[in-house]
């Protein structure tokens, strides 16, 4: 793959990730039925959180300064940690100053942080603390070291979820998740992505007590199965499955991002997530111009992307 195509897929998915979280803000938290009633069809403004058209939430924030800390310092958790909490505290990164939505589990963790605790020691350990609030924000950590060894690339996927959600299924997920990115980087169609992520994570986590908790993402046949059985609540497994049975069941970034987030509840997450695969797949050019308009901070992102695509594609 040339130059061009892996910067079209890098950028291609940082701003589909934000665009995806974008439509899913003024309808978050709104059910099924009212999506099947009113589906979103581009960018709306205020509804649920009261927020101007374009305005990510926390998923885009902790993402954005995830890009921010590789960027400045590498593959370092404690600052990505020490970011994340002046996301919390002072806005670093929001769309317009304000945090306006954060998840129990990653306050909890960022509060932890803050008192002193080691970053990777900061996230939920508990079954309980399997939401999706490190899902959200780990493709950054996918794109800038898809290129290197299994064991690293799996490695800093765990590390980083560990700062705000630690137990391994969490973790397992990110690395599911990162598995997928990498072959649509490589320029599988999803299918064959898929097909590849699911050998690769057999053979690293066939053994473990939480395997059995992605079976529905181990299924060849994941894209047949009918709208009815996918979730698309707060859990991290659904937000996941989502993601992905989206990607297989469309054919093109708009039709992708509008399914995840028409299927209603936490939809910023749901399109955040299916956001990034799919503008990883079908690239940069690919997202509607008039959605990627409506996005804040137009030249900060671009200031911010710019010195990361490098590292990238060394």
């Amino acid at each position: 793959m040339n130059a061009q195509t892996n910067q079209q897929r890098f950028l291609g998915g940082l701003y589909g990730s934000l665009v995806g979280d974008a439509l899913g803000v003024p309808v978050e938290f709104k059910p099924r039925a009212d999506r099947v009633a009113d589906p979103v069809t581009g960018m709306r403004d205020y509804g649920t959180h009261g927020q101007p058209a374009g305005t990510w939430s926390d998923d885009g924030a902790l993402l954005l300064c995830s890009v921010e800390s590789l960027v400045e310092k590498g593959f370092d958790t404690e600052d990505m940690g020490a970011r994340f909490v002046r996301w919390c505290n002072l806005g670093h990164w929001t769309a317009h100053g304000t945090v306006f939505d954060i998840g129990i589990a990653t306050r909890k963790a960022l509060l932890l942080i803050e008192q002193g605790c080691p970053a990777e020691l900061a996230g939920g350990q508990d079954q309980y603390d399997n939401g999706n609030g490190s899902l959200m924000r780990i493709l950054p950590v996918a794109l800038a070291f898809h290129l290197k060894d299994e064991t690293l690339f799996c490695s800093h996927l765990d590390r980083a979820s560990a700062i705000t959600h630690g137990h391994q299924r969490s973790q397992m997920a990110c690395v599911f998740y990162g598995l997928m990115v990498r072959g649509l980087i490589y320029g599988l169609d999803p299918q064959a992505a898929l097909q590849q992520a699911q050998v690769c994570f057999v053979g690293i986590y066939e053994k473990s007590e939480e395997f059995s908790h992605f079976v529905t993402v181990m299924q060849p046949t994941l894209g047949t199965l009918p709208e009815s059985q996918i979730g698309s609540g707060g859990y991290v497994m659904e937000t996941l499955t989502a993601a992905l049975w989206c990607l297989l069941t469309t054919s093109s970034f708009s039709e992708c991002v509008l399914k995840a987030v028409n299927l209603g509840d936490d939809t910023d997450t749901t399109g955040c997530v299916a956001g990034g695969l799919a503008g990883v797949y079908y690239g940069l050019d690919s997202i509607p111009k008039d959605w990627q308009a409506k996005l804040p901070r137009q030249q900060s992102l671009h200031d911010l992307f710019h010195p990361f695509i490098p590292l990238c594609a060394p």
